[in-house]
Formats: C-alpha cells, sequence, structure tokens
C-alpha cells in the first residue's frame, strides 16, 4: 500500500506531528496516524490538503491582460463582456484544450488540486453544433487528464440574452443549446466518464436561463445523481438586480431562494450584490457562495457580504474565474484586504480572539470547496482522496512558522513559493515545484495563442 510519512500535517481536528498516511490503489485514503514511525513510507515536510477551485471558465486564461485599456466612455463588466465575446470566436477545438491544460498545470502549482469547470463554449464560431455535442467538453476532460488535476465538469445552459427570454446576441451564438440537446449532452458526459470525473449542471443565470429551462435541466439531473452539483451566477452586477427586478420583482439571489430553494448541492456564483435578509437567507440555506475577488476586482463587480455571511454560518468556496489571478492563496487574501480597505479596519473575518485569520479562510474554503465539486476532498482523512500539498518550511515565506501560521504565511504574507510538491489521487503531479509535462504543454499553449494573434 502507498504511503506518506508527514513531520506536520493538517487534520480535521488539527495539527498532528508525525503523521502516516495510506491510501488505496484508486488514490483513497485508507487510514491516518498521527505519531506514527515513518518505515518505508516517503517523507514530507508540512502537509496540507489541496485547495479547490470553485470557479473557472478555463478559455478566458488566454484573456489576461488583453483587456487593460480604457475605453472611451469608461469600462465597466458589459463592456469587458463584449471583449470577450471577439476574443472567443477565434478559438478552435485545440486552442482550447491547450489553454486548459496551462490553466490546469498553473492551478496545480499554485494548491489548486480539482477544479470545477464551468464550461459554456459548445458551439463552432459560427454557433453551429459540433458533430459531437460533447467536442469541446471532451477537450476539457483530455486537458484535465494531461495535467492530472481533478475535474468537476459543469456544462452551462445558456438560452437568451436577458431575463424575460430575450433573444441572444450573436457574441453569444457559442453558448447555445436547446434543453433537450442539454439534457442529452450531460446524460451521456455523465454515463461516459463515471468514476473519472464529476458532471454536474451550470444553469448560466437567470437572464440566460428561463424558469422552465431550469426547472427542467435540473429534473433531469436529479433523474440521473441527486447528488450532482448545481452552479449559478447570481447577483454579480447592479444592472443584472436591477433587471431581475423588472422582470419578476425580485432579485437574484431572493429568486433563487424562493423558486429553486437551493441545499448543499447548490453553489451561487459571486452573489456580490445581496440584501441583509438574502445573505441571512443564502447562509442558512446550506448552499456555498462560490467567491472569487481577483475576478471580482478585475471586473468592478463589489464586494461580497462576507463578514455578516460568515457571521450566520454561510458556506463559501473560491474560484480562479476568468483567471486573471491563479493561485487559492490569493483570492483568500483578497477576501480579507478588501473588506480591510472598505471599513478600514483588520482582520475582520469572524474567529475568537488569537485565532488565526488565514486558518480560518483556508479551512472553511477546503470545506465548501469539497462540497460545491461534490468530491470527497478537502481533508486528509480515511475516505477522502489523497490529494496533498507539501509544503517547504525552510521556504523563506515559512521560516519561523508552525501550525495555523503556516497558513497565515502562505495566505498573507506570499508563501505560494513555499508549495514544494503536489500530489492529486495518490500521484505526484508537481514535484519540487515542476509539472513532468508542463514544457510540452507550455509550448502546445505558446502555438495556441501564435495563432491567435
Amino acid at each position: 500500500m502507498p504511503a506518506l510519512f508527514a513531520e506536520t500535517a493538517l487534520l480535521p481536528d488539527g495539527w498532528a506531528e508525525r503523521v502516516r498516511i495510506d491510501w488505496d490503489a484508486a488514490g483513497a485514503i485508507t487510514s491516518v496516524t498521527p505519531n506514527a514511525a515513518q518505515g518505508r513510507a516517503e517523507r514530507a515536510d508540512a502537509l496540507l490538503p489541496g485547495m479547490a477551485n470553485v470557479h473557472c471558465h478555463a478559455f478566458q486564461r488566454a484573456m489576461a491582460g488583453l483587456t487593460e485599456r480604457a475605453g472611451p466612455e469608461g469600462d465597466d463588466f458589459w463592456s469587458w463582456r463584449e471583449v470577450m465575446y471577439r476574443f472567443l470566436a477565434k478559438l478552435d477545438p485545440d486552442q482550447i484544450e491547450a489553454i486548459a491544460a496551462q490553466l490546469y498545470v498553473e492551478m496545480l502549482k499554485a494548491g489548486y488540486t480539482a477544479v470545477a469547470e464551468f464550461h459554456y463554449l459548445h458551439n463552432d464560431p459560427a454557433g453551429r453544433p459540433y458533430a459531437d455535442r460533447a467536442e469541446l467538453a471532451n477537450r476539457i476532460i483530455a486537458a484535465a487528464g494531461a495535467s492530472g488535476i481533478r475535474l468537476t465538469l459543469l456544462p452551462v445552459l445558456y438560452q437568451t440574452g436577458n431575463f424575460g427570454g430575450a433573444p441572444a446576441t450573436e457574441g453569444q451564438r457559442r453558448f447555445l443549446m436547446k434543453t433537450d440537446a442539454f439534457n442529452a449532452l450531460v446524460e451521456s458526459l455523465a454515463k461516459a466518464h463515471r468514476g473519472r470525473i464529476r458532471v454536474g449542471i451550470a444553469p448560466h443565470s437567470l437572464r440566460a436561463v428561463a424558469p422552465e429551462a431550469l426547472h427542467e435541466s435540473k429534473a433531469t439531473l436529479d433523474r440521473l445523481d441527486t447528488t450532482a452539483p448545481i452552479h449559478v451566477h447570481a447577483a454579480e452586477q447592479t444592472k443584472e438586480v436591477e433587471d431581475c427586478l423588472a422582470w419578476s420583482q425580485r432579485r437574484p439571489v431572493e429568486w433563487l431562494l424562493d423558486e429553486m430553494q437551493p441545499d448543499q448541492r447548490w453553489a451561487l456564483i459571486h452573489c456580490t450584490h445581496m440584501t441583509a435578509d438574502e445573505t441571512r437567507r443564502l447562509a442558512a440555506s446550506g448552499a456555498v457562495a462560490g467567491l472569487c475577488p481577483t475576478t471580482e476586482a478585475d471586473l468592478g463587480d463589489g464586494f461580497f457580504p462576507l463578514i455578516d455571511y460568515l457571521a450566520a454560518n454561510g458556506r463559501f468556496a473560491v474560484g480562479s474565474d476568468s483567471n486573471v489571478g491563479i493561485a487559492p492563496a490569493e483570492e483568500l487574501r483578497w477576501l480579507e484586504y478588501g473588506h480591510r480597505l472598505n471599513r478600514q479596519k483588520r482582520n475582520l473575518v469572524p474567529a475568537a480572539k488569537g485565532q488565526s485569520i488565514g486558518a480560518k479562510l483556508w479551512r472553511g474554503a477546503l470545506a465548501g470547496g469539497a462540497q460545491a465539486l461534490a468530491q470527497p476532498i478537502g481533508a486528509i482523512a480515511p475516505g477522502r482522496h489523497a490529494d496533498f500539498l507539501a509544503l517547504d518550511r525552510t521556504h523563506p515565506s515559512l521560516v519561523g512558522h508552525a501550525g495555523d501560521g503556516l497558513l497565515d504565511a502562505l495566505v498573507f504574507a506570499g508563501g505560494t513559493g513555499a508549495i514544494r510538491h503536489v500530489m492529486v489521487g495518490g500521484r505526484w503531479v508537481v514535484r519540487d515545484g515542476r509539472h513532468p509535462a508542463e514544457e510540452r504543454i507550455a509550448e502546445s499553449y505558446r502555438a495556441a495563442i501564435r495563432r491567435l494573434a
């Protein structure tokens, strides 16, 4: 049986010393033993559970840095979206796969061991279905396989241009799919890849999916798997909230809470603009708030009401979304920093006196990410996947830190460089900071970008 011995490891009940971890051939942890002898097990220094990325649009990695030019009348989310539409119109399947593989390698090296891909490119650049409806979904699956990252694939249902069934625009034609075709795609992916990846659904948003289609797609997923995850964008922008009020007399999160009764299967992404009542109700629902602060800052979305939400025991996870930032530590840092800037105070995440803010954030995101991806991850415990980050405590950013202090340094003191090795499913996918296929994957990425120029 494969095994790993850690001098110190973050377990569900806290830090433990001299921890031996055993797992089976499928990469599932079978035993965790503190105060153990190393024996023949391989040694690691400090061990953490790997982090889940709750929200990702892989193709947007290749856009990073291309939207930072001032427009003639000022820029916002909606002008950025038009640039994104023009960019994606050029991408072919080979480029999409190459971009995703490069991104996933970068994620692994930064500390994400699993990703929920909110996958909404379905059609060719002219808006026509591929001969195989799953062509682009299979490219994402191939990219995940090449990198070794754990995948929860969320095909996106996208049908309308705004609330009330407004026609989709030309820029959205690569996303569009009728409900019957979408349900067939989800079923085919779930059956073809059962046991290898997790498949759920992502109704894009209330502006892109009518209530009837939302209910029908959920009913189809329920027939396949009543535990499969459901993710949806909600209340990212004030215009979205205003348009939803005009359509339904309710706000997006309010409508979802009333009409869909989200529970532990659901992740509501962004939720930047909520009332106090929505914040309380979302926290009480058991759903996960999927937060992407680097993207939300890049797009000028606003601040998620994190402090009040956590005070109400809300569950959260972090994601890279448009992939202008790749590291979970950066997302967690900016969750706290945004509110420090806004309130002009420090250490705002609700915690007991003397408790580590970095640890509170890291542990919360581990639990929320595992729930949102519907995977047995996020903890070093029997029955969970052997997905680990091995830290180097001799790295300058970690020297002198121990226990939760390691997490404070990782999140707030630039400690990402101290991630030395990364394991997914009992297999090292990063050793000494390098991925075994990174040069080949990077060259494919470079070739793909050159063809976009």
